[in-house]
């Protein structure tokens, strides 16, 4: 395993900068929020770690980047900057989602509610949820999982025509696996950052993707008719558990946070490192490093102290002063599914301590 591990100096100059004009905005920041944000260049600082690497297939081993300070992405003329008039940050469903159980309604409510947590003072709008078929997109079984696929680039082609003009940008989820080009096996996801959309899979979240009882594959079939949408019809999606849940929100925070102009992190373990594999992805933590979240917060405006309580609130929702009815859903599987948040919750927690001191 491998530590990247940064002086203080240079912690300190990628959190603050040494130009006079950011540092002045630094200085008038809340002093409780220096006090967390801080935390960046502390090095015994329990609240933001190193990266670690644990194999040569990890991303920054595999995927050499320029790193991104707060001075290159406040000064960054390219990026797409929320106003008055484009604040709404828009999610399309697209396919079905989840057993029968968890609706498609529930789990999209609890999606828009953590990212209106994380991206705080602006408003997340859900789309109403539209059929493969609608969005007229090419799909094929994949050679090698036996899986059904959509081709990304079709998808963001529908998104372009479906972005309200109150959008700040409109993303694009399924549970039905992604591919670029021929060419290639498959795609977590892909954006335009210009235009201001993505699309993005949680297919290969569901924990029993990658082994031989996963319900979704299908039998070999050479080649699928290219109007012939049926075969999505009734297709596998899988059960919404707690760890789908927290990688979803994961996975939806860092794509839209590309969006914003945030760069893969390389400074300390945070949401926006980049993801090679599910191993890593998992390693990630729910929330920013204090540089990416002085990024965030230049961008949007909010105090972090709120930000960090909304987080909390999303955690705790329906959690407190349960009934005995309550309990009963809660075993249904109807309330939200946060037991997989436990370490993120106790993290929090801490921040909140460091903020109301």
């Amino acid at each position: 395993m491998k530590v990247i591990k940064h002086s203080e100096q240079i912690l300190k100059t990628a959190l603050i900068s040494k130009n006079t004009q950011l540092v002045k905005l630094y200085e008038n920041l809340e002093s409780r929020e220096k006090c967390l944000l801080n935390e960046a260049f502390q090095p015994d600082s329990v609240l933001f770690r190193p990266i670690t690497l644990h194999s040569e297939s990890d991303w920054i081993s595999s995927h050499p980047e320029p790193t991104q300070d707060f001075e290159q992405f406040y000064n960054d003329p390219y990026r797409s900057r929320p106003t008055s008039q484009k604040s709404a940050i828009y999610v399309q469903p697209i396919g079905s989602f989840g057993d029968t159980k968890v609706s498609t309604e529930d789990y999209m409510k609890w999606l828009k509610d953590y990212c209106e947590a994380f991206y705080y003072g602006l408003s997340v709008k859900i789309l109403e949820p539209v059929p493969v078929s609608h969005t007229s997109c090419a799909f094929r079984v994949n050679e090698y999982t036996c899986n059904l696929q959509i081709h990304a680039g079709d998808l963001l082609k529908y998104l372009k025509k479906k972005k309200p003009e109150d959008a700040f940008c409109i993303v694009g989820i399924t549970m039905i696996d992604l591919y670029p080009r021929e060419s290639w096996n498959f795609v977590f996801g892909q954006a335009s950052l210009t235009e201001g959309m993505g699309i993005f899979s949680f297919a290969r979240y569901d924990s029993d993707f990658y082994s031989a009882s996963y319900k979704g594959r299908l039998k070999r079939v050479k080649k699928l008719p290219s109007a012939d949408y049926s075969v999505f019809d009734g297709y596998y999606t899988p059960v919404i558990s707690s760890l789908l849940l927290l990688r979803s929100c994961k996975t939806l925070t860092h794509e839209i946070g590309h969006i914003f102009g945030l760069h893969h992190c390389q400074w300390l373990q945070c949401v926006m490192q980049g993801s090679n594999h599910l191993e890593e992805s998992d390693r990630r933590p729910l929330d920013l490093c204090p540089i990416c979240l002085r990024k965030l917060q230049s961008a949007i405006g909010f105090h972090i102290v709120e930000r960090y309580q909304a987080l909390l609130g999303w955690m705790d929702e329906d959690r407190s002063g349960m009934d005995a009815e309550l309990r009963n859903e809660a075993t249904m599987g109807l309330l939200k599914p946060v037991e997989a948040f436990k370490e993120c919750r106790e993290w929090v927690l801490k921040c909140l301590d460091v903020l109301q001191k």
